[in-house]
Formats: C-alpha cells, structure tokens, sequence
C-alpha cells in the first residue's frame, strides 16, 4: 500500500479537502485504484451532533455513517463510496482503546499514548486503507490520508507521531507527505516567513514533506518560490503553487501543469505498480472527461435563491451548493447563488435594518428563476421557509425542497389548500391540532447520535406516475437509491387529504408507509425529497432532482429529461441503511 499525507500549516480551512481530492483525481487518471482517509483531531465520535452553522455539513454515507464534509469532496471528485471507518477522529480511537483495555487486551500494561494509542491509529489506517471503495471488489493502489487541523494543535500529536512511526514503517516508494501552506500577500509583497516556520514545525515531529503545497490569491514569484524551496529544504521543482481559480473543479487542472503527477510518480515509484490497459484507458477517458466539463466558461447565467436556517455559514449546505454546481455546468450554465436567511423572510416589526433585510430577501426571492430550500433541523426560520414555498407554488417558480424544505412546503400546502390554517409539525409544536409532520415511532427519543434514519434507502415510484417529471429524471425507473436523514416524517394519516387535495406523493418507500417524494402535477417544476440527494451527486453525473430542478430553472428541463440517465454507482454491501 502507498500513502499520500496532506497536512496543513499556518491557518486552518486553507484548501487540504480540495488539494487531498484532487491529488486522488491525478492518481486515478493514471488507471490507480484510490482511497482516501479523513481524520479528524476532535474528540467527539462523530460529525453527527455537531452545529451546522459552527463545524459545517455532516456528510452521510451509503452506510448511515455521518462525517466530515471533506468525505463528501473525495466521494465527489473519485466517484467512490466510503465507509464510516474512513473518517478517524479522537473519539473513536479512545473508544477503541479504552474497549481494548477494559477486556483485558493489554495484559495488565499501563496503556499509554505512544505506543498503544498510536498503534491503534496505525492500525486503522492500515486496515481501512486496504478497503475497496469503487464497487470492483480490488484492493486500492494508493490511500490519500488528510490531517484535519494545523500542524502544531494539541489534539493532533497522538496522530503525527503515528503517521510518522507509519512513514517509517511503509518504507522508501511508499509514502509521500504534501503539506500544505499559505503565503499571504501583504501591502503588496508575498511573506514566506509563516510557510518557513510551517515547514520547521512538521520537520520537527518527524514527519518530512516531500511536496509544499503554497495556497495564494494570485501566482507567486520565482524568487519566492526560490526562497521558499531554500528555507523549506526542498526542490523548486517540489514548490506548488495551487492559486485561487474560477473553481475548484479546476484545481486538478493547476496540479497537473505545476507538474504534481512526476513528483507523484517519483516519490510513490508508481512505474512499479502494473496498471490493466482497461484501467488505463478508463483513467485517460476520465480526464478527457474532467477537462471538457471543469474547462469551458460560460457566459449565460441561472439564478437560483437558497433559502435556508445557516447561511450565515455556507459550509452547512456544501453538498447542496457542489449539486448545484454540477447541475448548471451539464446544462452548460453559469450558477449565481443567492443565499437568503429564511428568518429575513418572517413578517416583523422591527423598524430599520430588520424591515431592509426583509424587503431585500423577499426582491430576490422575486428576482430568482428557482428557489431550494434544504435541510435543517428546529422551528427557527421555518415561517419564512413555508412562505417560501407558497411563493414558488402560486408564482410558478421551480421549486425543490430537501428534507426539512420537503415538509414545510407539505406544511404550508396543508395550510392553504386542505383548510388546515394551523398544520404544524410535531418537532415545531407536539400539542398542535393538525401534525402533518410526526416524529417517526422507532427512533429512539433519548439518545441523539447515530439514531436518525440514516443511509442509503429505496424509494419506489408508485403506480400511475408515468407523468412525473422526478420519475423521468431518473430514467423511469421503478426503484431508486438516495441517502436519508432525518427524524421526522409525513404524517402517514395525512397522505390521503394532500393527495386528493393535488400533492401526489409519488414516491414512497419499500413498506408504502413512509412519503419520499411528492410533485405537482400541473406545475414546472415543484418537486420535494425527503432524501438527500446531494449526497450522491459528483462532477461527471449530477443528482438527477438538482439537474432536473436547475434546468427547469434555465428553461431546458425537457431536454434533460430526454437525456438517458448516467447508470449511478452500485454498492455492493449496502441496502436500507444496513449491510447485507
């Protein structure tokens, strides 16, 4: 097995996600089976309880799995569904741990940091590198491993001295370190200092990098890049300048011509490894392919609002913007996003800036070709979200609604359709009168992580949905597989008063009980999921309810639904949630 370490210096959040998947995408073009690997120094479990608006998107895997958002990068740029093992952080290894040593594991030895929990780092990432994640069944060539955080933070320590013991221990050919800096621009000068004592401070902890990886707004110098190669200890020719671009799909492009792929080659002896003529092949198809979607610019635009509870922090719908995103460049279109606070929508009394925001976030609701509104979790903002969507519904403005953005818009469509002015769901108000939202009987009320509904799930289509513009998208097929997670569901004993009222839910899952997707009929486009369907959507084949909801927005939903569908990734261990 071969190992790629990206690590951070300097500041946090400076692009390790980005450059770690597209480093996977360069690898995976030479015909390479690629994994990857996330840890995370925190100390909670799991990214399931943590606030969207703080830490960002909880990614869900075909598993059930909730992880960091960089998971979803990597799903994303190497069309690979992985595990929840490939995401480590502090918690579970302590878990693992303290498990072993309360069984009796260590044989009465004092369990310490270095060796017994490094060695259990060491471990896991052995065994869950060796993991196949492209449904072939093979064992993958090369593992990208990113270290969330910067070097230097306290909680990473147990993690660098494994990864060097780890360096040390896969040998010369079969590891290469990629770390990542920043050199920022000051009054108009490009300061190396912080990348020199980035560098100083990882080569301190064992760990040497083979490859700077220099973030910066705009190219830098050659006597920069000079002075950083000198004070670095390193090559020019290791010195990567991975500048700001259009977007980030590109930045596989950037690695490529500052020539990542011979240092690749070198540092990994990849002239090694035997490379099927198949794999090859799929490799240069696949770039071929990545360039003609990544590359062209486009001129003429489609303006969609998202309306959501978090947009103060837009990592909390990463996976809904990247579905976007990959929607308007298949319809060869430029995306202009305009994120609006649903609270900013609710009536209010306030005076001054509380009525501008109001005024402001309902003239570009009026202003958009298309309105989404995601996930979420809470009453906060749902008022400005159910109004929302009776905009789109009466306006005839293409509308998609995920997960919470599915019942509020079933909620408000109670209200103003089925004679229930006080519908609510059960998570917003437990005593209402009219629950069209219920909590779902078996998940548990007590704990919270890990107990939503979670993973991959089937939705069958019903009888009698020919006409559905959803069903279309997905090639009419019967059963589809999306990812899911929530709490809380239509109210099985409302079905029946919205259907005959004009929601059809067309959509149920495999018991008939549980709603999936519901559409109206003689609508553009007005379509909702309970599913998550930006968990599944990637660069080279977009979510098909993103795609059909973006190009009902630009105005060419049916040339979209006459396109025959890209045959979606089969897991091959996965169904409902649960392993076979």
């Amino acid at each position: 097995m071969r190992y790629v370490l990206v690590t951070g210096g300097v500041i946090s959040g400076v692009g390790k996600g980005i450059i770690a998947s597209s480093t996977g995408l360069l690898l995976k073009t030479l015909g390479l089976r690629v994994s990857c690997i996330k840890i995370d120094p925190y100390v909670s479990v799991d990214a399931g309880l943590m606030a969207p608006a703080e830490h960002g998107e909880c990614f869900v895997l075909t598993s059930g799995g909730e992880v960091d958002l960089d998971l979803g990068n990597y799903e994303r740029y190497l069309s690979v569904r992985l595990t929840s093992e490939h995401n480590i952080t502090t918690g579970k290894v302590y878990l693992n741990v303290i498990e072993k040593e309360r069984r009796g594991d260590y044989l009465g030895k004092t369990v310490q940091i270095v060796p017994h929990v490094t060695d259990s780092i060491k471990d896991w990432i052995k065994r869950v590198s060796k993991i196949s994640v492209d449904g072939s069944g093979e064992e993958p060539d090369v593992c990208i491993i990113e270290l969330g955080g910067t070097i230097g933070d306290i909680e990473s320590m147990p993690f660098i001295e494994a990864l060097t013991q780890l360096r040390h221990e896969a040998g010369a050919g079969n590891f290469m370190n990629i770390h990542v800096s920043y050199v920022p621009t000051v009054h108009g000068e490009q300061k190396t200092k912080p990348t020199q004592h980035a560098v100083k401070s990882i080569r301190s902890y064992g760990l040497i990098p083979d490859v700077v990886a220099c973030r910066c707004e705009t190219p830098l110098a050659q006597p920069t890049i000079a002075k950083l190669a000198l004070h670095c200890q390193v090559e020019t020719d290791q010195v990567i300048v991975v500048r700001d671009m259009p977007t980030i799909y590109q930045v596989p492009l950037l690695l490529s011509e500052q020539k990542l792929i011979p240092q690749l080659r070198s540092k990994l002896a990849l002239d090694q490894i035997t490379v099927p003529p198949a794999m090859a092949t799929f490799g240069n198809e696949l770039w071929d392919m990545w360039k003609t979607i990544v590359t062209p610019t486009y001129q003429e635009e489609v303006k969609i609002a998202l309306v959501g509870k978090y947009v103060t922090c837009q990592d909390a719908y990463c996976s809904v913007v990247k579905a976007l995103e990959h929607s308007a460049m298949r319809i060869r279109r430029k995306l202009k996003l305009m994120w609006i606070d649903s609270e900013d929508l609710e009536p209010t009394t306030k005076g001054g800036p509380a009525q501008a925001k109001y005024h402001k976030a309902w003239h570009d609701v009026s202003t958009a070709s298309g309105i989404i509104v995601p996930g979420g979790f809470g009453h906060r903002g749902t008022e400005g979200m159910m109004r929302v969507t009776k905009w789109a519904r009466e306006n005839e403005i293409p509308f998609l609604g995920v997960c919470l953005g599915f019942q509020v818009a079933a909620i408000q469509y109670a209200r103003d359709v089925c004679g229930m002015p006080e519908a609510m769901s059960e998570e917003f108000d437990a005593q209402a009168k009219d629950r069209v939202v219920v909590y779902m009987p078996e998940i548990d009320r007590a704990k919270m992580g890990g107990t939503m509904r979670l993973g991959l799930r089937q939705s069958i289509f019903q009888q009698g949905t020919e006409w559905s513009k959803a069903r279309s998208l997905y090639g009419g097929a019967e059963i589809i597989e999306e990812r899911h997670r929530h709490r809380y569901e239509i109210n099985p004993e409302m079905v029946e008063t919205l259907e005959k009222a004009g929601l059809q839910f067309v959509g149920k899952d495999e018991t008939g009980e549980r709603m999936e997707i519901f559409e109206l009929k003689d609508h553009p486009f007005f379509v909702g999921t309970q599913f998550h369907a930006e968990y599944q959507s990637q660069v080279v084949n977009p979510s098909r309810p993103y795609l059909g909801f973006v190009a009902a927005s630009a105005g060419c939903l049916e040339e979209v639904l006459n396109q025959k569908p890209v045959e979606p990734f089969k897991a091959h261990v996965i169904v409902n949630g649960t392993a076979k």
